[in-house]
């Protein structure tokens, strides 16, 4: 069964992987109408974080972005590159 973990709390998506891609893409699009007053921008993050379970291309991105906004939070840069001469 296909979870996706919040913080501590753990969340079951449906076994039928069309419709885990349509939850995502409708959470992407209520996401976009986030200026409704029903909808909102919250929506955004997580059809991607949906979409990620089954999109490799979106699984990297949302990895990426978690990573870079970790080291935004802590204030960590990234360690000097190891060069080889």
């Amino acid at each position: 069964m296909a979870t996706i973990r919040l913080g501590k709390r753990r969340f079951n998506l449906p076994e039928n992987r069309a419709y885990r891609l349509g939850i995502g893409g409708l959470l992407i699009f209520g996401g976009v109408l986030g200026f409704l007053p029903v909808l909102g921008f919250w929506m955004l993050p997580l059809g991607f974080i949906v979409l990620a379970t089954d999109i490799p291309v979106v699984r990297r991105m949302n990895r990426r972005v978690s990573v870079a906004v970790k080291r935004w939070w802590t204030g960590t840069k990234r360690g000097p590159r190891s060069q080889s001469t």
